[in-house]
């Protein structure tokens, strides 16, 4: 049975770079046990102050474009110059079984046993967005350890995959060749949001579907965004590393020209973090107060029609706030 670590334990590690005490601290913030969480908050709040230096990277992408190749070819490029990195890759949890199969360590072979990296998979649980519940607090973890890059790899494109945006600086696209379908299938505010695309697998005989691909992504860009930062759009080949020198240098112009912006930007996820707690907070409070029984009842009111939606929910309301009073 292993230890059951202290405050003290967890600072100590992550003060002498320990990978182990570094993944045992992100299963802690990821733990539902409230002796866990409460120990979990005293931690966040202790390394605070070492937070805010690594640069955070989101990066998405269409299926089948090869976020995993990307993200292992890209990270390769960041060691091989001393660089270090942290994958936090979110896998999707199955509606039925409920289960994940977590397997981004195996589909980045080289990155995973690079002294330099760290990667951590996470089930998205019941998470909308892409991303798993505590994907925020371990990101902070991997910034207090002194990881110089920490890159989120997000489940898939979605309808809430706008989520990866509201807790990283930089928001990476990847996208494939062959702009019309990819046009069709990614929601605009996907687009509104990102600061970068990259058009994948740019190997072979490809060059005129590529440049094509690239000319109606920018021109896309374009016409959803006129002011500030246009999102560039760039090429590279996870295989023959075509291009990654390239996306990493226009990642690090982002990062020395909009700094002021990516300062304003991380204020205002660190609000929209707290009132997302808040909501949370009150939606537990509100199923602890109001029993399963009454819940169950206002629900078959609206199923058969003996009420509006907004007429039983403020029945809901009154019972929970006369509850407090």
């Amino acid at each position: 049975m292993r230890k059951q670590l202290e405050l003290k334990d967890y600072l100590e590690g992550i003060k002498n770079k320990d990978r182990t005490i570094l993944a045992r601290a992100i299963t802690l913030v990821e733990s539902h046990n409230p002796d866990h969480q409460k120990l979990a908050q005293e931690l966040l709040k202790t390394i605070l102050p070492l937070t805010g230096k690594s640069k955070r990277v989101g990066i998405s992408g269409t299926p089948g474009v090869g976020k995993s190749t990307f993200i292992e070819a890209f990270g390769k490029q960041l060691t091989s110059q001393k660089k270090t990195v942290a994958v936090l890759a979110v896998d999707p949890t199955s509606q039925v079984s409920g289960g994940s199969i977590l397997g981004d360590k195996t589909r980045m072979n080289e990155l995973a046993i690079d002294p330099l990296a760290f990667i951590r998979p996470s089930p998205s649980g019941e998470t909308l967005g892409g991303v798993a519940r505590r994907t925020r607090e371990s990101l902070l973890l991997c910034e207090a350890f002194g990881f110089d890059y920490v890159l989120v790899e997000t489940v898939g494109v979605g309808q809430s995959e706008t989520t990866v945006a509201q807790m990283v600086d930089l928001f990476v696209m990847l996208l494939q060749p062959g702009a019309g379908d990819d046009l069709q299938g990614i929601k605009r505010g996907i687009l509104e949001v990102v600061d970068m695309v990259v058009v994948t697998k740019d190997d072979d005989d490809q060059e005129k579907i590529i440049l094509r691909a690239k000319h109606d992504y920018q021109q896309a860009l374009q016409i959803l965004r006129h002011e500030g930062w246009i999102p560039p759009v760039l090429s590279c080949s996870a295989v023959t590393k075509k291009g990654l020198p390239e996306v990493e240098k226009t990642m690090e112009e982002y990062f020395s020209k909009e700094a002021a912006q990516i300062q304003k930007k991380r204020e205002k996820q660190g609000l929209d973090w707290m009132w997302q707690l808040i909501h949370e907070g009150l939606k537990s409070s509100f199923q602890e107060v109001i029993d399963h029984k009454t819940i169950r009842t206002s629900e078959s009111k609206i199923k058969n029609n003996q009420g509006t939606p907004p007429e039983v929910a403020q029945e809901l309301l009154k019972q929970f706030f006369s509850h407090l009073k």
